[in-house]
């Protein structure tokens, strides 16, 4: 079975059959009394996107791959491939792999380098009206702070994202999200470094309290966060007693892991004011509107654009239309009407 035929069956079912679904249905069937066209914009820190859908860093390439498939200019924008100091190669194939309700990856971050990527890509980019996001990550500190370095010379984008979903390799290899000081070290860097721009800072979602680490980020200077990075997963072939991927292990991602998520944003939205983007197993419009009901102020979409390379710019479109349907005219309606009590 492909990864297409997956992603194929498990868009079905959760279209049919999702009590999420009628849970956000029931806060939007209200009216209200003033009328005009729905605005779809939301406010990121000082960044307004034109709606709350984006591309996710590591399914959407840099873009450039899409733009021949996808109207980019009807997104909110979209997160470039994760950006190193050094090109990196990646990881062995295969590299992917469909599980039951979603997908393992190990790319391993392959990437064309922070340079190559401005002298080649980021010119191209730069005629599309989108917000582009570049994503950043590296090995130690220093890595961060020259990866922004070159990228604040350069014109044509909106914001970073910090991953710190990476070892730090003069700690031991302990990942930098793990740990709130850690996390509050790099992102003071990077914060410092990227003068020019916002700065978003991507999570990890293996962590005992991600409320603290979030505040973390917070206090570091983060102008947003990304709720959550992948979870480490694996498949194996027990006739062979080898894994199904290049690697050992891999990123778990997909409609499996939207409830973890979802909850993950939500102790987010509680311990923090940062705006937060939600991220992990984004299908359906309905799945849009339950991040942003919990707190998220924009969501990102990832494995679903390997079914449907056109995933974002459906989505928007039909967040649109439901919008029309309910008789709500902008998104501020819909943000935060989760309820803890029942």
């Amino acid at each position: 079975m492909t990864a297409w035929h997956v992603f194929g069956n498990v868009s079905a079912t959760l279209s049919t059959f999702c009590a999420g679904q009628w849970r956000v249905r029931a806060i939007l069937l209200y009216e209200v009394s003033s009328a005009g066209a729905v605005d779809l914009s939301v406010k990121i820190g000082a960044l307004r996107l034109r709606n709350p859908i984006l591309a996710a860093s590591g399914t959407f390439g840099y873009g450039l791959e899409f733009a021949h498939i996808v109207d980019l200019n009807r997104l909110g924008g979209f997160v470039t491939k994760g950006l190193s100091r050094e090109p990196i190669e990646g990881a062995p194939a295969p590299r992917l792999y469909p599980t039951p309700s979603g997908m393992l990856n190990a790319v391993g971050l392959q990437n064309v380098g922070v340079r190559a990527f401005v002298a080649e890509k980021l010119p191209v980019l730069r005629k599309f009206d989108t917000a582009i996001i570049a994503n950043v990550f590296g090995y130690t500190l220093e890595d961060y702070v020259e990866v922004i370095r070159v990228l604040e010379d350069a014109e044509g984008l909106a914001g970073y994202e910090l991953n710190v979903s990476c070892p730090n390799v003069k700690k031991g290899g302990m990942q930098f999200g793990n740990d709130p000081a850690m996390v509050a070290e790099v992102v003071g860097v990077a914060r410092k470094a990227a003068s020019k721009r916002p700065l978003w800072v991507k999570l990890s979602p293996l962590v005992t309290n991600i409320g603290l680490i979030a505040k973390s980020a917070e206090e570091a200077g983060a102008d947003a966060l990304t709720v959550a990075n992948t979870y480490p997963a694996m498949a194996i072939d027990f006739h062979s007693g080898k894994s199904r991927l290049g690697n050992s292990t891999g990123g778990l991602s997909g409609p499996a892991i939207k409830p973890i998520t979802l909850r993950l944003v939500w102790e987010t939205k509680k311990a923090v004011k940062t705006p937060i983007i939600g991220l992990g197993g984004i299908e359906t419009v309905e799945d849009v509107l339950e991040y942003l009901a919990v707190g998220a102020s924009a969501v990102q979409v990832g494995t679903a654009s390997f079914a449907d390379p056109r995933a974002s710019e459906r989505l928007a479109d039909a967040l649109t239309n439901v919008l029309e349907r309910t008789k709500a005219f902008t998104l501020n309606e819909i943000k935060d009407k989760f309820q803890a009590e029942n």
